[in-house]
């Protein structure tokens, strides 16, 4: 069939931005459709805006704790509404240099504003805020629709004043109480700006833990740190009820207590936006988590795929962008891709920071796989120990045999930098063998990542071996022999 191009892309977020991208650069005749602005929740009202809002916070509190290195505890007036501008304007800032609509229609992608709907399945209509609507067809089209934040059913929400990532960054007016509904990533990270700009924060979650994907000894730690700071938690309680009077909100726990706060921000998870797509129209298979999708990113519809946060796969803006990859290289190329679901790392950018990538060590224990754990703990990383950030460790799961890497996670200063290299290694087989065999610079974080493959090695030393080589060449040190949890 004839249509108007050869891939149309439904969103302009991370995964739309990207696939859009590399279409046209193969050659094809590109269109993107977003309602509102280019970027996404990643520019307007996710990673952008709460990096930035957290480093503002960290310059509070190191000018705040200044006599941690030998300095003069410096008092902060924060200026919240200048803060918060700023905030603005770096995201403008963004969006000005890497999502600009001419931008993209400088690569001779017709960029088009309005929502997008199915027709058909090669067919897509674009309503504009005018009331006219614009009809186009393609031959492959990427749904890229992303998430909104997904509000729970707490009873009496409906009647109160909430905020959640969309509207947290339009805040002028800093609320000196802030109760946090939710325990993951994005909760745990506003829990420590909030507190560090001097607001009283509580989270509560039904949970028992924070970050439960992560590792539990790790969140353990990190919990502390942020209680230290002064974050309040009540976990293992489900908000149930909440009122609002006189611009106070009452927040009703499920063991009866109750929370009064200033401010209320859900930050419960996201859900897929697949309302007002048509899918049916087309013959798209989906349910209420998201677009259904293969390992290849192709819906029921062959031609048509979806990417990002729409799929209810990953809610990672890296991960957007490597499904646009796997999407319009299977469409364009007819190269078979599939996404890389084993080596999926995360980052929560708290300080100190935790990552993840790989398998848990109960993952492991559930499959029956047979594993070591070495670590490496930062209060004995000189460059930790310079900067005096000493807390957390590095933690990797590999086997005892070839020191091949199972699974990782890091708990401290730059944890996102040093978990991209246990990703990288993971997926191309480089083992703690050839991590410890590698020349590291000193004194850097990165050396952290040769000292816990080091630890390999340690592990690796028997005094068998040690009385042989004295046998043989006759050496006469001690014969060396260390625990399992042993650091050296």
């Amino acid at each position: 069939m004839t249509t108007d191009y050869d891939v149309i892309v439904i969103g302009g977020g991370a995964g739309g931005l990207s696939a859009a991208g590399i279409a046209t650069n193969l050659g094809a005749k590109t269109t993107m459709i977003e309602r509102d602005a280019l970027g996404g929740d990643c520019t307007w009202t996710g990673c952008v805006p709460s990096k930035t809002l957290l480093k503002a916070a960290k310059v509070v509190h190191q000018a705040r704790t200044a006599s941690t290195y030998g300095l003069t505890d410096q008092p902060v007036d924060v200026d919240f509404a200048g803060v918060m501008d700023h905030v603005r304007q770096v995201r403008r800032d963004v969006y000005e240099e890497a999502d600009a609509p001419e931008i993209f229609e400088d690569l001779d992608i017709d960029v088009r504003q309005g929502n997008a709907h199915f027709i058909d399945s090669h067919t897509v209509a674009v309503e504009r805020e005018d009331g006219s609507t614009e009809q186009v067809t393609g031959t492959y089209i990427i749904v890229a629709a992303g998430a909104s934040p997904l509000v729970p059913p707490i009873d009496g929400l409906q009647e109160v004043d909430y905020l959640t990532n969309d509207s947290l960054f339009e805040l002028d007016e800093q609320p000196e109480r802030l109760a946090i509904v939710g325990a993951g990533p994005i909760g745990t990270e506003m829990a420590q700006a909030f507190t560090r700009l001097g607001t009283d924060v509580v989270v509560l979650d039904m949970a028992d833990r924070i970050l439960s994907n992560d590792a539990a000894d790790l969140t353990a730690t990190l919990r502390t740190t942020l209680e230290e700071e002064g974050v309040k938690y009540k976990l293992g309680a489900a908000a149930e009820r909440v009122a609002q009077e006189n611009g106070a909100i009452t927040v009703e726990t499920g063991d009866g207590e109750t929370v009064e706060t200033d401010a209320l921000l859900l930050a419960t998870g996201r859900t897929a936006n697949v309302d007002g797509l048509h899918l049916d129209t087309a013959g798209i298979d989906y349910s209420r988590k998201g677009i259904t999708v293969d390992d290849r990113c192709r819906t029921s519809q062959g031609h048509v795929y979806a990417v990002g946060d729409v799929t209810g796969r990953y809610q990672f803006t890296h991960m957007s962008n490597h499904m646009a990859k796997v999407a319009v290289t299977n469409a364009l190329l007819k190269i078979p891709s599939k996404i890389d679901a084993d080596h999926v790392p995360w980052v929560t950018y708290t300080e100190p920071e935790l990552g993840h990538v790989g398998a848990h060590a109960s993952d492991l224990d559930e499959q029956g796989v047979s594993y070591e754990t070495y670590h490496f703990p930062y209060d004995q990383l000189d460059r930790a120990i310079t900067e005096g950030a000493t807390t957390g460790q590095i933690k990797v799961h590999a086997t005892s045999l070839t020191g091949k890497i199972l699974g990782a996670s890091v708990l401290g200063e730059r944890a996102g930098e040093l978990i991209t290299v246990f990703t990288i290694a993971m997926r191309n087989g480089v083992t703690l063998r050839n991590i410890g065999d590698t020349i590291h610079p000193y004194p850097a974080y990165g050396e952290g990542v040769r000292r816990v493959a080091d630890q390999w090695y340690v592990q690796k030393q028997s005094a068998t071996v040690t009385k042989v080589l004295q046998t043989v060449f006759g050496y006469r040190g001690p014969v060396l022999e260390y625990g399992p949890d042993e650091i050296v």
